[in-house]
This record gives structure tokens, C-alpha cells and sequence, in this order.
């Protein structure tokens, strides 16, 4: 099931940046993450009330909060540095510099994670950066 939902937030993400790219037209970047910002923010509480998870909230621990608004940060700079890039750049050009996360992360979570990368998870990197530089030079 996860892969579906993953398989989702890919199209979800291309269809992002295909409306950005229209409605930031004339739109100062930031103003136009804060309004996407105020729109997920309520979509968001909307599906916790939705499935009747709010009950959880006093559950969480301090370590959790700390990392969950840590988290909400680099979203946040992650969506005005985004807009920005979409705002002076090309989509075909920024979203393939956005997709190195991919290989950004998979460096990550080895380094502080301690995860193991098989050998699939670096060709797999080593092709997303090539694709990046034959799309973007």
C-alpha cells in the first residue's frame, strides 16, 4: 500500500508544480507559499479531524515536537526557496534540481540514521544526479 501512496504523492507533486508555475504569475514567491501554506495547514487539520486523530496530541513527546517543528522549518524553507526557484527558473529545469532530496536524503540518512544503502540506492542516486545534469545544462 505504501508504494501507492507514494506513487500519489508523485503525481500530487508534478500537478504542484505545473499550478505553481501558472499561479505564481505576478504573485510575490513568498505570499504565494504563504496562501499554498494556508491551504495545506487547513487540509491537513481538516483529514486530523477527518479520521479523529486530534485524541493523539497530548501524546506526543517532547523529542517528537522538537524534530516534528524542526521538520516544519525545512518544509517551509524547502516551499519559499521552491517558489522562488519556480518564480526565476524554467519547471522543467527547477523540479529536477528539486529531485536531487532523493539522493540529498539517501546521503542523510546513512550519515545520521545509520541506514544501509545497497549497492541498487547508489546506481540509483548516481542516475538521478546524472538525469538532473542532462536536464538542467
Amino acid at each position: 500500500m505504501w508504494f501507492v501512496f507514494a506513487l500519489l504523492s508523485a503525481v500530487f507533486a508534478a500537478l504542484t508544480s505545473i499550478l505553481a508555475k501558472t499561479g505564481i504569475e505576478g504573485v510575490n514567491s513568498n505570499l504565494a507559499t504563504a496562501i499554498r501554506t494556508v491551504v495545506v495547514v487547513v487540509m491537513a487539520w481538516g483529514m486530523v479531524f477527518l479520521t479523529h486523530g486530534q485524541g493523539g496530541l497530548a501524546a506526543i513527546s517532547r523529542k517528537s515536537w522538537i524534530f516534528l517543528i524542526l521538520s516544519g522549518l525545512a518544509t517551509g524553507a524547502s516551499w519559499l526557496c521552491y517558489y522562488r526557484a519556480l518564480q526565476l527558473g524554467t519547471v522543467s529545469q527547477v523540479v529536477p534540481v528539486d529531485k536531487l532530496s532523493v539522493v540529498i536524503t539517501l546521503i542523510l540518512a546513512v550519515v545520521f540514521l545509520h541506514e544501509q544503502v545497497s549497492v541498487k540506492s547508489v546506481i540509483g542516486c548516481i542516475l538521478i544526479a546524472s538525469g538532473t545534469l542532462c536536464m538542467v545544462l
